[in-house]
């Protein structure tokens, strides 16, 4: 272990299980928030909740997201665990699938909270693309979710595959 790793650790776990945290519990939020919006029919609530969404997703998740790995790599290292190790490899695999759905739902909110503000803009309904986008949003949430949900087991329990 390095003496900038060996004088930091606890900071660093601190980091990794807040960024966890905020990343789980944003996603897990703005999830139950946006489809609540969604399926109110209200179009104010959707336009207002969309817009909520997005700017979570930006303030919390978006830094959770950059600071796991990161953080994630230098307690593998600190801990002497391989990358190469199978429940390690495994995690970073779902942490990959995780992003790949997420990556798409973030474009996806964005466009749902244009097409809201747009609809409620122009006093119109809302468009057909809006309930498309909605359901391709929520079913990307959830491999996200179960894999989130796979890799808190795994860096709990370690297990040895």
């Amino acid at each position: 272990m390095t003496p900038f790793l060996a004088e930091h650790v606890l900071l660093i776990k601190w980091l990794h299980i807040l960024s966890s945290t905020l990343l789980f519990g944003t996603g897990l939020g703005t999830a139950f928030h946006g489809l609540r919006g969604s399926i109110s029919g209200d179009l104010r609530a959707i336009a207002v909740t969309s817009r909520s969404v997005v700017v979570a997703d930006w303030l919390f998740t978006t830094p959770a997201v950059i600071l796991q790995p990161i953080t994630g790599v230098l307690l593998a290292l600190a801990q002497g665990w391989p990358l190469t190790t199978p429940w390690l490899m495994l995690s970073l695999g779902l942490y990959a699938l995780a992003g790949a759905c997420w990556l798409p739902v973030v474009w996806l909110q964005i466009q749902m909270q244009r097409l809201a503000a747009a609809a409620l803009a122009a006093g119109t309904d809302l468009p057909d693309t809006y309930r498309r986008y909605f359901r391709l949003w929520f079913a990307l949430g959830w491999p996200a979710f179960s894999a989130v949900m796979a890799v808190f087991y795994l860096m709990v329990v370690k297990p040895d595959l």
